[in-house]
């Protein structure tokens, strides 16, 4: 059985077990994580963690899944995409650049890395949930931004794959291969500013 056919369990202690899950995958990766550590952590009995989470890569996935529904919520709530389309796409590009640079998104990424040989599933549900889930909001935009004359996109999943790649110009390398972890506003300001010109550049109405 895949970790997407096994059925979650939701109860009055769910969230309390997947914070407490959240704090161990964070401090000791997935496969170092102890099932006995992340009930200690979350204040509940091995069984009652069976009970909600019958795979310890069931609960890592829907760790992952949570907290990046959380981050598109929030970048949805805050960002007003009736605004001109150079406007939205800054305020999505600091969103997007703030999850991949963030402390749970490095980790989750090394994480799914080095486990994709052994466990697959793993990167495939990090990408559903983060990446896919981006593009298809950005997607979902640039059909609006279309109507209103804003852009001319033919490709909108392809668009939305492009903007998110001018995203990590400079940054997503430096911090992945450990050359910067502290990145200033200026420095941020730089790419989102390259990202949305070039982007309006070729694709602006």
């Amino acid at each position: 059985m895949t970790v997407q056919a096994q059925a979650i369990k939701r109860g009055r202690k769910f969230d309390q077990v997947l914070e407490g899950a959240r704090q161990v995958f964070m401090a000791d990766g997935f496969e170092r994580a102890s099932v006995d550590e992340i009930a200690a952590v979350s204040g509940v009995s091995k069984a009652t963690l069976y009970s909600y989470f019958p795979d310890k890569r069931l609960l890592f996935t829907e760790v992952v899944r949570t907290e990046c529904h959380r981050q598109s919520d929030r970048a949805m709530a805050t960002i007003d995409i009736s605004a001109p389309a150079d406007t939205v796409l800054r305020l999505a590009a600091w969103h997007m650049i703030g999850f991949f640079l963030s402390e749970f998104g490095q980790r989750m990424f090394r994480i799914c890395v080095a486990e994709s040989a052994s466990f697959p599933e793993l990167g495939r549900e990090f990408y559903n949930s983060g990446p896919l889930i981006a593009n298809q909001s950005l997607s979902a935009y640039f059909g609006q931004a279309i109507e209103r004359g804003e852009l001319r996109i033919d490709d909108l999943e392809l668009a939305a794959f492009q903007f998110a790649e001018l995203c990590k110009a400079r940054l997503f390398n430096r911090v992945v291969f450990g050359v910067q972890s502290e990145f200033s506003d200026a420095e941020i300001n730089r790419v989102v500013d390259g990202a949305v010109d070039v982007f309006m550049a070729r694709y602006g109405g």
